[in-house]
């Protein structure tokens, strides 16, 4: 959420900013700026009759005193209280339309954002490792190691669900310890996450009418299933004051379910586009001034473990029209998939500076007892590994020519020193 009074202030270069993002919302400034000013004016007529009343008060008891004019002044008095009621309910509902416009509008665009409308726009900072061709696709491979069983899995939850299966369960389970093991090793506390949180936490988290489509509401529960563990451990100190004098760094385990609603017809086959992963996240509350330096911690840390992994992979700093909406600045890690013969997102790297932390009141103190130091803390959140598309990437990156499958290297003591996937005997 953006601060009410930098937006008064600046509103021309904010509206300018929010252009970049080509989805209408530099348009809600003006209606909120409407908002506000006769919030404003509604607020000052409350306080001059406030002011007012004390003063007939001071009036009533200095007439008492002396004896005249008591039933005028008492009777202007009578009149002030249902003035000032009708007033705070105007004021009150003012209140509500302008936080509600303030929940819809995303945050500033950090000016090293390159402008553009779609990904087409998007900017490859850099590349690792070797990239090759190949014809078997990562569901062709599951099908023929009988790593996992999507018909079933249709049967009983619908698509977009499936049954994995042997070794590839233990290799999804090497790949999150592995990637806790790294955070650990850089400060990181281990954190599991509920897999449901409420609305208030949701909204300070996100922009929640753009992830409607995307999280899955508990029926009669006023309950969300996470599309990931950063919207938990963001709402996580909701409310509180932190001691920041060292960034809170979480590393959060969890299973995140999706509707990928809007998706139909896309990456249909297999398990690259699924309603359930698992996935490790970084996530990190920071001090203002520290939030640029983690971003590119952040980055550093998914980066390495793509490349123990010997994945090929690119990086690339999203364009203003596709950087979410809570973000000011995003990296996205896109692993090579060699029989689609194209890189495909696995995971991002975001800078929120203040803007999830004023959602959801997380504020510290620049000196510690002092309330006058007290500013808004800044957030970021990193994927690590979500370990689906990884999966498959492993599969047709390290596919043997006798058709098993060789593990990385830095995972064989997470798989009890097991070094391929054979073929499964059905």
């Amino acid at each position: 959420m953006l601060d009410i009074k930098l937006i008064r202030e600046k509103a021309r270069g904010i509206k300018k900013n929010l252009k970049l993002r080509f989805d209408g919302s530099n348009k809600l400034i003006d209606s909120l700026l409407e908002k506000d000013e006769v919030w404003r004016k509604i607020k000052q007529q409350a306080d001059n009759l406030r002011a007012e009343r004390n003063k007939i008060s001071l009036k009533i008891n200095e007439a008492k005193k002396k004896s005249w004019g008591v039933k005028e002044f008492i009777k202007q008095a009578k009149q002030i209280p249902n003035k000032i009621l009708r007033l705070g309910e105007e004021e009150k509902q003012l209140q509500d339309e302008i936080k509600t416009l303030l929940l819809k509008i995303p945050n500033l665009l950090d000016k090293s954002v390159p402008p553009g409308e779609d990904e087409s726009k998007n900017r490859v900072i850099h590349k690792f490792g070797e990239t090759k061709k190949g014809k078997v696709p990562g569901y062709g491979i599951l099908e023929t190691l009988d790593l996992a069983d999507i018909e079933r899995a249709a049967k009983v939850a619908g698509s977009r669900f499936f049954y994995l299966k042997g070794d590839l369960v233990r290799l999804e389970y090497a790949l999150m310890c592995f990637a806790l093991d790294i955070l650990k090793k850089r400060g990181f506390t281990l954190i599991e996450p509920p897999y449901m949180i409420n609305r208030k936490a949701y909204e300070g988290a996100v922009i929640l009418q753009d992830f409607e489509d995307v999280i899955y509401k508990i029926e009669d529960e006023d309950l969300y299933l996470i599309a990931t563990s950063e919207h938990a451990l963001a709402s996580m100190h909701m409310n509180e004051i932190l001691n920041l004098k060292k960034p809170l760094r979480y590393a959060g385990i969890s299973t995140c379910f999706r509707k990928e609603a809007g998706t139909h017809g896309k990456d249909t086959r297999g398990i690259f586009r699924v309603h359930q992963f698992n996935k490790v996240e970084q996530f990190v509350f920071c001090k203002q001034e520290d939030s640029w330096k983690i971003h590119e911690e952040l980055l550093i840390n998914m980066e390495e473990i793509f490349k123990k992994l010997k994945l090929p992979y690119r990086i690339i700093l999203l364009c203003s029209g596709d950087t979410g909406g809570v973000s000011a600045k995003t990296y996205d890690l896109e692993l090579w998939f060699p029989s689609q013969n194209k890189y495909r997102e696995v995971g991002s790297c975001s800078n929120c500076l203040d803007y999830q932390a004023r959602r959801l009141n997380i504020k510290y103190e620049d000196k510690p007892g002092n309330m006058k130091t007290r500013r808004f803390c800044h957030t970021l959140n990193s994927t690590a590994i979500a370990t689906v598309r990884p999966l498959i990437a492993i599969l047709e990156n390290n596919l043997q020519k006798d058709g098993s499958i060789k593990i990385p290297s830095v995972l064989i003591p997470y798989m009890n020193g097991q070094k391929r996937i054979e073929a499964v005997k059905k």
